[in-house]
């Protein structure tokens, strides 16, 4: 440990760059489908997929689906979260530390559609943990990219994505 927060997240973040985990999210169901746009508010779409699988027709994924999932297991009780609101899963190099964060932005290049009954694997990596100064102090941008694949290996979506990791006003 540095005693630095956010240079300790620099630090764990040096050595998991160039690493590369894969991991195996799970076939698509139409209702995990249909779930997802009632959540962002598109009903319509939920009709109109069930009324395609009835008729046994494919059922294609709204865009942003893959990368709209926060975390594809079960996630943790409420008591393991972060005070943050986030799992460890989804706080890379944070874990034990006292900070904070925040998403930053992300880029989506949708590559090929995306079905209900494909079975869909993710390779996600650190690509960058830059320290910065703003306004209200220091902060880690962390870089993630996930790379979402069909069973085949066929690309399907790539996100680069930022996450702003703030050192906790609380422990100051």
């Amino acid at each position: 440990m540095t005693g630095d927060p956010l240079e300790e997240v620099r630090a764990r973040a040096a050595r998991l760059r160039g690493r590369t985990e894969r991991v195996r999210l799970g076939r698509i169901t139409v209702r995990d489908l249909c779930r997802y746009a009632i959540a962002v508010g598109d009903d319509g779409y939920a009709v109109a997929a069930r009324a395609a699988e009835a008729a046994d027709r494919p059922v294609a994924a709204p865009p942003m689906f893959l990368t709209g999932i926060l975390s594809w297991q079960d996630g943790p009780p409420e008591g393991e979260l972060r005070p943050d609101g986030l799992g460890v899963r989804e706080s890379p190099c944070t874990e034990g530390l006292p900070v904070r964060q925040v998403h930053g932005g992300q880029a989506v290049r949708l590559l090929a559609p995306v079905e209900a009954g494909m079975t869909i694997h993710a390779e996600r990596s650190l690509t960058g943990a830059d320290r910065k100064r703003g306004k209200a102090g220091d902060f880690v941008v962390l870089g993630l990219r996930t790379e979402y694949f069909d069973e085949a290996g066929t690309p399907l979506v790539v996100s680069d994505e930022s996450v702003i990791v703030l050192g906790d006003a609380d422990e100051a």
